[in-house]
């Protein structure tokens, strides 16, 4: 059995890139699949993972089929990250899972406006 997550993501958002390459060079060639969610093989692969679901966060689908969506996928991917799993064991203290979905609900509301602020997607659906 694969031990290979999948990382669902906004494949025209700038920062969601940006937040791709900074985990590929601090994960082995097992721990993740990155796939857009506009790609169609998303589409076929998992047929009950809505368009609106993964545009309104990322999703991460685990290798025993679960979903960790959004803030819920954070802690997962830090744990397999090299040198990030402490900042993972983060996530269960008291209060954190509240913020977490704060913080990360206003930056997947604002990700166009944070792309083109840092200049990662000059030519992102939002910029002007």
């Amino acid at each position: 059995m694969s031990t290979r997550a999948t990382l669902i993501y906004d494949g025209e958002c700038g920062f969601c890139q940006g937040a791709v390459a900074w985990i590929q060079p601090r994960s082995g060639p097992e721990d993740f699949e990155f796939l857009p969610c506009q790609d169609p093989e998303r589409a076929r692969r998992f047929p009950t993972m809505s368009r609106e679901a993964c545009m309104t966060a990322m999703q991460l689908v685990l290798p025993d089929g679960r979903v960790l969506p959004g803030e819920q996928a954070i802690p997962e991917i830090l744990k397999r990250l090299r040198g990030w799993r402490l900042l993972a064991a983060l996530f269960r203290l008291p209060g954190t899972g509240f913020l977490a979905r704060r913080v990360y609900a206003w930056v997947a509301r604002n990700r166009y406006t944070i792309s083109c602020a840092v200049r990662r997607s000059p030519a992102g659906p939002s910029c002007r």
